[in-house]
């Protein structure tokens, strides 16, 4: 028993025997006072009585909080109800009085409080000191007041009446003991099994709330009964304004689901869609939702509804739609163009003899020197065409990016574009980068960066290129990182993600391919580019490249 529960018990106990002590004698003394000589002891012993309980109240009021950790305290107080009961039975004649079973009421608290063995206890106590009483009367007369031992019934009859109520106490005290310990024991059950519900409840609300999908349940109406965390995350609506609220708006259905609640008859089928959310924020959001019945024993009650945000797998989705058909347009456009470079050369070629052999006048010099500049600037845009449609690998090998990037800052200081305001700075480790992969297209990387950010610089400024190991974790080679970094004009925030289309490049020179790529070879060998950029002050360019790289494709590659 928890000592808060023995604390209540205790409580009732001490409230109890003042009322039923103040009820018992309080009624004796007014019939004392009403009949004189009706009860054969002075009404002086009553009001001692009364005293004497109301100061064991006081007592055991003050002493409560010391029964927690003295329970023999308990007892003592079962005690001395047994020997109150037997100072009022001996004041209203003993074994004439009609107040012998009030035995039964410190017998039936005992067993109450302290079960089978506190109401033993009291039943024997209380037979015991009855007995004794009874004993006195007939034996000890000169130890009671005369009123007590005067008129008293034969032996024969006394010896029947303390045998009969003996064997009531302890048939109440055993009974009551009976009934005590099977009420005990089905607390016991009922607590294990609360527990077990409740175990059970919280175990299921775990698993609701772990769901990854948004869950939520309504009645047949439509009002919903249930929201879990899910829903919470994906909708932004709290559980505590969803529930109770119709589904329908709660969830912004469409139309297919208003005849799905109301009465059974007439239901159409439960419909799996997928449809617009709008946040609170103002975010748009796609959902997929699926429904089921709420089926229990009593049939139909409601209904289930679980959904996704299915933003991104359908945006990742029409992405892939779009990237199947840019790719069939690529593989055309590239073959288009693999057949113009033939005449293109043809073309080319005929010109530069035509021009050697024809006398032409400087005029007609000028518009032939056009025409072959114009062809190969046309044949650089194919070629750089098909490097990006195409990217073609020669092979594998183990290829130092730090020689790479060494490399491409000693071809750049040889550059035309450069002006003396220009700086190239490198910062690679002392020890190699390596990385397998196509040299080519490594160097390709680095060369389209490196030009793109010459030319974002066209007023001079400091151009950095660096590669090192990317570790995941430490000691954890994930494979290499290289950054290239200029002071040059940016790139406006609206435009950063357009950057890597073809043929969006922003600079005089150039085919507006570079960038283009270099995305295509990075995402070939499954990395990612990350451009960070301000306008007026500069743009960081970042290339992951992961261990192991994929596969080598087919074959071919060309600087661009």
């Amino acid at each position: 028993m928890s000592s808060t529960t023995l604390r209540i018990k205790l409580l009732w106990l001490i409230a109890g025997r003042a009322a039923v002590v103040t009820v018992l004698l309080g009624s004796a003394i007014l019939i004392q006072l009403n009949s004189p000589g009706a009860v054969p002891i002075d009404p002086f012993f009553f009001f001692f009585l009364i005293g004497v309980t109301y100061a064991l109240t006081a007592i055991y009021s003050l002493g409560l909080k010391y029964t927690e950790r003295n329970r023999w305290l308990v007892d003592v107080q079962l005690a001395c109800d047994a020997v109150l009961v037997t100072a009022i039975v001996a004041l209203t004649g003993g074994v004439t009085s009609y107040y012998s079973s009030l035995y039964t009421l410190p017998i039936i608290a005992a067993t109450a409080i302290e079960s089978r063995r506190g109401g033993l206890m009291v039943g024997v106590l209380s037979s015991l000191l009855y007995t004794g009483l009874v004993l006195m009367q007939y034996y000890g007369s000169g130890l009671l007041p005369p009123a007590l031992t005067f008129d008293l019934p034969v032996r024969r009859l006394a010896l029947f009446t303390v045998a009969l109520n003996s064997s009531g106490f302890l048939a109440v005290a055993g009974l009551s003991g009976y009934l005590a310990e099977g009420l005990r024991r089905a607390d016991e059950k009922l607590a294990d099994a609360s527990n077990q519900i409740a175990d059970l409840q919280a175990f299921s609300q775990h698993i609701i709330d772990s769901l990854t999908s948004g869950l939520a349940t309504t009645d047949i109406h439509g009002r919903i009964l249930t929201f879990n965390r899910a829903a919470e995350t994906i909708t932004g609506v709290p559980a505590t304004a969803a529930v109770g609220g119709a589904a329908a708006e709660v969830l912004q259905l469409p139309r297919d689901f208003e005849a799905l609640f109301g009465p059974r008859e007439g239901r159409p089928p439960l419909p799996r869609v997928e449809s617009v959310f709008m946040r609170e924020d103002s975010t748009r959001i796609e959902l997929g939702f699926s429904t089921a019945r709420l089926i229990t024993p009593r049939g139909d009650i409601g209904f289930l509804f679980t959904f996704q945000d299915v933003t991104e797998s359908r945006k990742h989705a029409r992405e892939a739609r779009v990237q199947q058909r840019l790719a069939a347009v690529g593989e055309m456009a590239a073959g288009i163009a693999h057949e113009i470079r033939n005449p293109l050369a043809s073309m080319s070629g005929s010109i530069q003899i035509l021009r050697q052999e024809l006398p032409l006048t400087e005029e007609q010099s000028q518009l032939m020197d056009i025409v072959l500049r114009e062809s190969d600037r046309l044949n650089e845009t194919i070629r750089s065409f098909l490097a990006y449609a195409r990217p073609q690998r020669l092979g594998t090998t183990r290829v130092d990016v730090r020689q790479v990037i060494t490399d491409t800052a000693r071809l750049l200081q040889n550059n035309t574009e450069l002006i003396e305001a220009h700086q190239i700075a490198v910062d690679v480790p002392a020890q190699g980068v390596w990385y397998e992969a196509d040299e080519n297209q490594i160097r390709q990387i680095v060369w389209n960066l490196a030009t793109n950010g010459v030319r974002a610089m066209p007023n001079g400024g400091t151009l950095r290129l660096a590669a090192a190991p990317h570790e995941d974790g430490p000691g954890r080679a994930a494979g290499i990182v290289i950054r290239v970094e200029d002071q040059g004009v940016g790139i406006a925030p609206d435009e950063l993600d357009g950057i890597f289309q073809p043929f969006r490049g922003a600079f005089e020179r150039g085919t507006g391919l570079g960038l283009a790529i270099v995305h295509r070879i990075v995402t070939d060998y499954g990395g990612e580019v990350q451009v960070t950029s301000q306008p007026g002050v500069g743009t960081q360019v970042e290339v992951t490249l992961p261990i192991p790289a994929p596969a080598p494709a087919d074959a071919g590659g060309v600087l661009n």
